[in-house]
């Protein structure tokens, strides 16, 4: 079967071919960094998306027409059916799946134009509003926690941000952990939100508000939260060895996809905890940066932070707060600072103080919306 790339990130282009591939009357598509990738997939394919990721190594995760269509109808069958508007890259998975879930309803996305603002997502959003047969049809969209944090920025000044969030019957946020203080704004705003958990391997967000979508099966094993049903992909293309690593099958045949995150189960809803290989070791003792960052965040003015860990000549390993000057509230750094090595010595102990705090004019990001990790810790270290 024909891969046919996607040159550059029009939602537009890549719709009509996506269109075709779920109906297997196309080639599938290849999106991202995909000059180096064979012309040629295994039949039924869809879709094979390869990404740097927060680690720089490049994947290239191929998706099946039958894993993408499940999790759209998974979708729907958690959060309802309506009308999706598309306001991330249509080259990333979780924006791939609204327009996915968009062919599989047969109804045609909104698309945010553009850069993403407030204004720009509050008159698409308020665009959308249609009824079929005297009924409101309900809307959908996916944010990262970044658009979020904007749109309710915006929302305190702006009374038509505010009513394009309240306008969804549900905003499905993912890509990386919903700070609670900006899930409990939205909640106090009157935005429904559903946090999703998952990756490009399982063909998007798979776990909503902790519970898996109908067919998704969870394991902890050894500490790491594993994810098995019709959503997974088929591998990796062309790396055979990194495929059977990450997607091992039990003896009844079954597929499971080791996520790489720690997590536990509590009553059948899942908690991640962080990154299993996302810890230093300062002074000797292992830290789980993902941990301090949960914490740091709860801090007032520190909500967007990222926590990376650098060399140091004391500890060997140190982490770093890194926060964008313009959320940091009007107080000295080294105020700020203190509060957040308080806050972490009394969750974690003194042990997971962060050592410094970093000021930058903007984080940087990878084309998902996410924080770049490695490039951010680059930057930070280079400071030394």
């Amino acid at each position: 079967m024909k891969l046919e790339p996607v040159i550059g990130d029009d939602p537009r282009d890549i719709l009509r071919a996506l269109k075709s591939a779920l109906h297997g009357a196309g080639p599938a598509l290849g999106l991202g960094m995909v000059s180096e990738l064979p012309g040629e997939v295994r039949p039924g394919t869809a879709v094979v998306v390869t990404t740097s990721g927060s680690t720089g190594v490049p994947k290239s995760v191929v998706l099946s027409r039958d894993a993408l269509t499940a999790s759209a109808l998974a979708t729907a069958d958690r959060v309802g059916e309506g009308a999706w508007l598309l306001a991330l890259p249509a080259s990333y998975v979780a924006g791939l799946q609204v327009l996915v879930r968009s062919i599989v309803a047969d109804r045609e996305p909104a698309v945010l134009s553009g850069s993403f603002t407030p204004q720009g997502f509050a008159a698409a959003a308020l665009m959308m509003a249609s009824t079929d047969r005297g009924q409101r049809i309900p809307t959908y969209t996916s944010l990262v926690p970044a658009q979020l944090s904007r749109l309710l920025d915006a929302a305190e000044d702006d009374a038509t941000v505010l009513t394009a969030l309240r306008s969804f019957e549900t905003i499905l946020v993912g890509g990386q952990a919903l700070p609670p203080v900006t899930l409990e704004r939205a909640q106090a705003a009157g935005a429904r939100i559903v946090r999703t958990y998952g990756a490009t391997e399982t063909s998007g967000g798979c776990v909503y508000d902790g519970v898996p979508l109908r067919g998704v099966s969870l394991r902890i094993m050894r500490g790491e939260v594993q994810i098995s049903g019709p959503v997974l992909a088929e591998g990796y293309l062309g790396d055979p060895e990194l495929t059977d690593a990450a997607f091992p099958r039990t003896p009844d045949g079954a597929r499971w996809y080791r996520t790489g995150d720690a997590g536990i189960l509590e009553n059948g809803v899942l908690r991640v905890r962080g990154r299993i290989d996302n810890v230093i070791v300062s002074g000797g003792v292992n830290i789980s940066l993902d941990r301090v960052e949960r914490i740091v965040r709860t801090v007032p003015g520190l909500s967007g932070a990222v926590v990376v860990g650098v060399p140091d000549e004391r500890w060997g390993e140190a982490s770093v707060v890194v926060a964008t000057r313009g959320e940091v509230l009007r107080r000295s750094e080294s105020v700020q600072l203190e509060e957040a090595r308080a806050a972490v010595k009394d969750a974690i102990g003194p042990h997971a103080r962060p050592a410094r705090l970093v000021l930058v004019d903007e984080l940087a990001t990878l084309p998902s919306g996410k924080p770049d990790r490695e490039a951010i810790r680059r930057a930070v270290a280079s400071l030394h």
